[in-house]
């Protein structure tokens, strides 16, 4: 069973380095912040839920930990954001072996240190079942310089990073009762940060958002937010590949958690093939009115939002 809550706080916060722009992080009753000068405040929050977002049975305590930050710095980069620091609430079942804690733990600061985010605060409870981790994350901006889902303009092209899919279709996989190779590398996901920065300081998105819910439904806030439609062209939407085929079209569409970024740029602007090492590649444009459409090799179809929703009927 996991430590009293008194030993696990200390156990995090041994772990935990404090890094740029906390002045003081765990062991008082709140963190004390700084954001840089000329900068604005970037807040998010998102939940890791056994059992809908994660299968202890199928999923690495070190991969649920790297996940659940994951989450919110790819909130932080859909905006253009620089993260500064990261809060944890974590509840857990009273069997749970601390060793899991522990192995959660190292997944998730091992991508913090990565990323120079400090773990500076957060809440430890008893879960009457499984594991619940709330992941709060606090970043800044340059003063006006947010990308918002509301920029996008008639006539901009549509660019996606990476591939899609993979994750939709190892999770099919294991649904269907298949028994599939340890999960590839490639399906842990990352936060574009890097990338996202450099499409802020040169000035070259109009939109963007990160791609957890599904390429159709982030694709379908950007539209809404920008009151404008979208025109996708589905042989080049960059679909993954495991076990050495493409996954389907329906995985690269609708299948989400895959925390790529979707952005939206003028067309005369030149976006590169590689971005802090991340492909990125035009898939479509922005149109007039708010429908969506797919354009594939038998005609037009539309394209309605597919993605994860919770609270779907």
């Amino acid at each position: 069973m996991p430590a009293s809550e008194r030993a696990l706080i200390a156990s995090f916060r041994r772990q935990a380095s404090v890094g740029r722009g906390v002045l003081k992080g765990i062991g008082d009753d709140c963190a004390i912040l700084r954001v840089p000068p000329g900068h604005e405040t970037l807040v998010t929050t998102d939940f890791s839920l056994e059992g809908r977002h994660f299968c202890r049975d199928w999923h690495s305590p070190e991969f649920i930990g790297h996940r659940c930050l994951t989450r919110g710095l790819s909130d932080i980069a859909a905006m253009g954001g620089v993260p500064i620091a990261a809060f944890l609430s974590l509840a857990l079942p009273p069997k749970l072996p601390q060793a899991w804690a522990n192995r959660f733990m190292k997944g998730l600061l091992s991508l913090a240190s990565r990323h120079h985010v400090t773990l500076a605060g957060g809440d430890t409870a008893q879960s009457p079942s499984g594991v619940l981790a709330d992941i709060f994350v606090l970043g800044s901006v340059p003063r006006g310089k947010a990308i918002l889902r509301s920029g996008a303009k008639p006539g901009d092209a549509i660019y996606v990073t990476g591939s899609l899919g993979a994750s939709a279709a190892w999770l099919k996989e294991l649904l269907h009762g298949q028994e599939p190779d340890r999960m590839p590398q490639s399906l842990v996901p990352q936060p574009r940060l890097q990338t996202a920065q450099f499409l802020r300081q040169k000035n070259l998105a109009t939109s963007m958002i990160d791609l957890s819910d599904g390429l159709s439904t982030d694709l379908s806030h950007i539209c809404q937010e920008s009151r404008v439609g979208a025109e996708l062209w589905q042989d080049a939407i960059p679909r993954a590949t495991i076990r050495k085929s493409k996954v389907s079209l329906e995985a690269a569409l609708h299948g989400g958690d895959d925390y790529e970024l979707l952005f939206t740029a003028p067309e005369r602007k030149a976006i590169p093939n590689q971005i802090a090492g991340v492909s990125a590649k035009k898939i479509g444009r922005i149109t007039s009115g708010q429908k969506m459409v797919l354009l594939t090799g038998a005609g037009i179809k539309v394209l309605k939002p597919q993605g994860w929703q919770h609270f779907e009927k």
